[in-house]
């Protein structure tokens, strides 16, 4: 997914330009390093440096699928899971709004378990759902090349550090 010269990684800071429009890293050993598939967190900090949507996005396998935490979606402000049963973040029980100051760093935890996701910004609870008897997977489109787990910005440029996977 990435555009040359659109992802760089620093210092254990990954930083992604804006694209055209998305911008992503993909981390492909997730599979050989035996990192879980349930029952584990994901902790990591993101600051949107320019633009207005989304920035420091992640995307994670969930069992046998795969999920993204939109981070400042749709101009800026959207918080939510893509997707649950066919609907994105802004369409599903997930759906959040908050406000996210450019050049500054938030801290994101998800948490997956066997039966419900949870994920939290600036230590604030954003997510909490069941994800019993429901059909997990990703948008169609570019955020499909962050599989197994990456991070995605869309027109925006951020920076991530401090990623932290654990089991629960």
């Amino acid at each position: 997914m990435p555009e040359e010269g659109k992802v760089l990684i620093q210092d254990g800071e990954i930083t992604l330009q804006s694209g055209q429009p998305m911008t992503g890293v993909r981390f492909d050993a997730w599979n050989s390093a035996t990192l879980p598939l349930t029952r584990y967190a994901i902790e990591y900090e993101a600051m949107r440096v320019e633009g207005n949507d989304f920035f420091g996005t992640v995307t994670f396998p969930v069992n046998e699928s795969h999920v993204s935490l939109i981070v400042g979606g749709w101009g800026g402000t959207l918080v939510g899971i893509s997707s649950i049963d066919d609907m994105d973040a802004g369409e599903n029980n997930t759906r959040g709004n908050a406000y996210f100051e450019n050049n500054r760093w938030h801290k994101v935890r998800v948490e997956v378990r066997d039966d419900d996701l949870r994920a939290w910004i600036n230590d604030k609870l954003f997510v909490n759902t069941s994800i019993k008897g429901h059909k997990l997977g990703l948008r169609s489109g570019d955020i499909e090349k962050c599989l197994p787990f990456g991070f995605a910005s869309f027109a925006t440029q951020s920076r991530i550090r401090g990623v932290l996977i654990r089991r629960l």
